[in-house]
């Protein structure tokens, strides 16, 4: 009998007994042809999993988790528990009929012990105080995209995740998908030389924006604890122009149309051209209020050498606008695109174009895509971006989750210095941005807009 073995025997908690054995190797404990037969996992193979947002996405993130042991969900509103699904019409208490049910993650967290992982999937305004918590806990936190709400938020929770050590992801699902690799792959082997320039396009926001803060107050439905739905953000009265589905189209609560998809569309210029840091950024947009993004806007942003590659210029485009049709794409054939989204590489030796997740790349013209011997692949392939984290939790490894707040902390950062520059766009100017410090540094009322005053009781 192994030493793991014996620890086993003499009572070590699951939890303790799973994090020792993961740092101290990957193996089995128990062979798995004793336990089972081929292809059994064992009770202490599995991760004890919360669930923080049970609806919307917070429903398929649930049920990614269907390998492991969900011990734990927590919704604001009661009825998520409840509420039936078209697919299967099976309610998420049908699938994990023994797990405690919670509104406020605060009380989850500090009441179950025995959580090893968390998975998030609120709207934008309280991702980083509920994984923010989490992490400091020391439990491995899955967090839908966008990453937070604010940049300053990013860059805490990035650094957070290093100085605990725990496995983190962000559910930008492309950044896992065969695509994103081979766009890598083909722009690494110099299929279209050096890209200057990149464009990145959405059909968002499908809802709408430039919006004024109704002032009706209409009764809170019994079953939604709207307090804890408003969390850190500053208190306003209930409406249902907020919640369910809504609240992407609120500064308060959302992040636009660049925090619902930039996170898988710029993924896939970000990743290639290995940027981090913009040193510019400018907007121009169409009208918005204090309350609600812009209906449209085109943003733009440079970024500096990285290694052999060249300075390059990032646009993005929403809202209905999109950059000039590119000459060399033949007549009665359009880009790649998928779920109203694109990226598009201008080389110096010719063009690449991908959909929202990296999807169906091709060279244009076509000639030149039949004429490309493809490269070796050789990023590793993964089994999705939820099995991916969950296999990195085991091992204890933080790199092994691809996306990892180290990434996607300064991908939301980007994405979110857009909103910035817009909401800042009657001073007319390119605003210069110094990565290291995290700081705009030609324009110092900017800084103001890198986060918000939490209310009392909400913090990082």
């Amino acid at each position: 009998m192994n030493k793991n073995e014996k620890q086993f025997e003499k009572g070590v908690s699951r939890r303790e007994f799973l994090a020792g054995a993961a740092a101290a190797s990957s193996f089995i404990i128990v062979p798995r042809h004793v336990l089972g037969g081929p292809g059994y996992q064992a009770p202490s193979d599995k991760l004890n999993i919360a669930c923080i947002g049970i609806g919307g996405k917070g429903w398929s993130d649930s049920l990614k988790m269907q390998t492991e042991n969900v011990i734990a969900l927590c919704d604001v509103d009661e009825d998520r528990l409840t509420q039936q699904h078209d697919e299967d019409k099976k309610t998420i208490r049908d699938y994990y009929p023994t797990a405690k049910f919670y509104q406020d993650f605060r009380v989850m967290l500090e009441k179950e012990k025995e959580i090893d992982a968390v998975t998030v999937s609120t709207p934008d305004h309280t991702h980083a105080v509920a994984a923010m918590m989490a992490m400091k806990m020391k439990k491995h936190v899955f967090v839908q995209k966008p990453l937070t709400h604010t940049i300053h938020e990013a860059r805490v929770l990035a650094k957070t995740a290093k100085e605990m050590g725990v496995v983190t992801q962000m559910g930008n699902q492309g950044h896992a998908q065969e695509g994103g690799r081979l766009v890598c792959e083909w722009i690494w082997a110099g299929a279209i030389g050096e890209v200057k320039e990149v464009h990145c396009i959405t059909n968002r926001p499908v809802w709408k924006q430039n919006l004024t803060a109704p002032t009706e107050t209409p009764s809170v439905p019994p079953t939604l604890d709207w307090n804890l739905w408003v969390g850190p953000a500053k208190w306003r009265p209930y409406h249902p122009a907020y919640v369910p589905w809504s609240w992407r189209g609120w500064w308060d609560f959302g992040t636009g149309a660049i925090g619902d998809m930039g996170a898988h569309i710029i993924d896939h210029a970000y990743w290639p051209l290995k940027l981090k840091y913009p040193e510019k950024i400018y907007a121009s947009s169409t009208e918005f209020t204090k309350d609600s993004p812009p209906q449209a806007e085109v943003l733009v942003y440079d970024f500096p050498a990285r290694g052999k590659m060249p300075p390059v210029r990032m646009y993005w485009w929403d809202g209905g606008l999109t950059p000039p049709r590119p000459f060399e794409l033949e007549a009665g054939r359009r880009l790649s695109v998928s779920d109203g989204g694109a990226v598009i590489f201008m080389g110096s030796k010719g063009i690449l174009t991908c959909g929202t997740y990296g999807d169906n790349p091709r060279l244009i013209p076509e000639e030149k895509m039949k004429a490309f011997k493809r490269p070796q692949k050789t990023i590793p392939r993964s089994p999705g971006i939820h099995e991916e984290w969950i296999a990195a939790c085991k091992k204890g490894d933080p790199e092994a989750a691809t996306t990892n707040f180290g990434y996607s902390g300064p991908l939301t950062e980007t994405m979110l210095l857009g909103n910035l520059a817009v909401r800042m766009r009657d001073k007319n100017m390119v605003f210069e941005w110094d990565g290291e410090k995290g700081q705009i540094t030609n324009c110092p009322e900017a800084n103001d807009l890198l986060h918000f005053e939490y209310r009392k009781g909400w913090e990082l």
